[in-house]
């Protein structure tokens, strides 16, 4: 069973902060005049191919240690005097991951090289531990695969290679990014391998001689779907308690029971599905948001938005929305949603991709209880980063969403309206994390970028 609180420490450790996928910003701000500013800039280096920043799904993490832990890594002397440190911790298409103070956007430690692009979002030990996990998106100068890392020296200790001769499709990508049972000491991911994974870790963790080590055991599990062909499971792992939710390049909604292994249900093949499945329990009965993009399709369909049952796999309501795509860059559901809270406690709020021109996108608020639309709010520029829900002291919610020409726009939840812009060079495909008041995301030109909520 997963514990209902993810982690008890500050900070977001996974894509979307929870395992229901839900808590993608830690903490809240004072309303001021509800602006956006930049604070600082960072430039990665850069992949002769795919070049540096970020892409999707590209969040995050951000980390507040505790000065225990500080002692013991490899940070940088200036930091480990530093009070109340956070950390930033990024993983980037030129294939490094980054480690920067969140307040000054300087590098905190050297960054740690994997090889090929990291098109994810990191994990850390939501237990405290100095452990990161981070998956691999493409196949260069190095093996394909998915990493666990020591953060006390920056030590790799464990890879799980991509290439499986157990999987139906012969791709090693991870673009998901890991849960990790903080209880049962279990790590879960699923790759475009096809196989879901669930890992014991054996963690051995000896504060006072400063190591960290772990020793894996791994089950693998592999399906086939009558009418759906395609194999690869590029979103992140959702878990209720002992259920496990993702979806799959075919469209395939799935329910995996983690104790026993057995699915308890797996819905038909609809179109390509990326977008992080996010969970709301509904008396103690999980309910499941998810929408699909245009690629099956060809260059012009539908995205299918659904709320379904978590324990039968009964479609609820579902809706639809026109979307065009193009190769590559397909348009529809690629952005994980919002579950509202507070004063938007009512609404489930998704982003659509190249919504009735190819460059144009929508925001768009439905009810939880029926699927009815309550506001929408078209945008010249579509969006693949996820939109994210931010709340003040008072408990008044905003969106931010950033999207493909380079904008962050900050958005009043209940109504939709942009209150704020701000443009941040060129396109942002990564999904924000935000710490308080401060909104981190990087950009796919090399940039990684702090905005502040004013």
């Amino acid at each position: 069973m997963f514990p209902e609180s993810y982690t008890e420490l500050p900070g977001i450790y996974t894509f979307r902060g929870n395992h229901l996928r839900t808590a993608p910003a830690y903490g809240t701000f004072h309303t001021k005049t509800l602006e956006l500013a930049s604070s600082w800039t960072f430039q990665t280096n850069s992949h002769h191919k795919w070049g540096g920043g970020a892409g999707w799904t590209g969040q995050p993490s951000i980390v507040k240690w505790d000065q225990d832990m500080l002692e013991m890594m490899n940070v940088y002397k200036e930091f480990k005097k530093k009070d109340n440190l956070v950390e930033v911790i990024y993983g980037s298409l030129d294939g490094s991951v980054y480690f920067l103070d969140l307040e000054t956007g300087k590098k905190t430690r050297d960054s740690i090289y994997i090889g090929g692009p990291i098109k994810g979002s990191v994990t850390i030990d939501p237990r405290g531990y100095p452990l990161l996990y981070v998956g691999q998106g493409i196949p260069d100068h190095s093996p394909i695969g998915y990493r666990i890392f020591s953060l006390l020296n920056g030590e790799m200790l464990h890879f799980i290679e991509g290439i499986d001769s157990k999987a139906y499709r012969k791709w090693g990508a991870f673009d998901g990014s890991a849960l990790i049972n903080r209880e049962t000491d279990q790590l879960i991911i699923a790759g475009e391998n096809g196989l879901f994974y669930k890992i014991t870790l054996h963690t051995q963790f000896d504060k006072e001689a400063r190591t960290i080590l772990v020793e894996p055991k791994t089950v693998k599990w592999s399906y086939q779907i009558d009418g759906n062909p395609y194999q690869g499971i590029e979103n992140s792992v959702s878990i209720y308690k002992n259920i496990a939710y993702f979806a799959d390049n075919g469209g395939s909604v799935i329910a995996l029971d983690l104790q026993d292994m057995q699915p308890i249900f797996a819905l038909p093949k609809t179109d390509d599905t990326d977008a992080t499945i996010v969970i709301e329990p509904e008396q103690d009965i999980p309910m499941i948001y998810t929408g699909t993009e245009v690629d099956h399709q060809g260059s012009k369909g539908n995205a299918l938005i659904r709320k379904i049952h978590g324990l039968t796999g009964k479609v609820m309501w579902k809706t639809d929305y026109p979307a065009y795509s193009i190769p590559d860059v397909n348009g529809g559901v690629l952005a994980t949603p919002i579950i509202g809270k507070n004063d938007i406690s009512e609404l489930v709020i998704f982003s659509i991709a190249r919504y009735n021109t190819l460059q144009s996108g929508l925001l768009v608020a439905l009810n939880k209880e029926t699927g009815e639309e309550i506001w929408k709010r078209e945008l010249d520029h579509y969006a693949w980063s996820s939109p994210i829900d931010v709340y003040s002291e008072e408990g008044t919610s905003y969106i931010v969403q950033a999207e493909s020409a380079g904008n962050i726009h900050f958005i009043e939840g209940s109504s939709g309206k942009i209150l704020d812009t701000i443009h941040l060079n060129s396109n942002i495909e990564a999904t924000p994390a935000i710490y308080e008041n401060k909104i981190v995301v990087a950009n796919r030109g090399g940039e990684i970028h702090c905005v502040v909520i004013q």
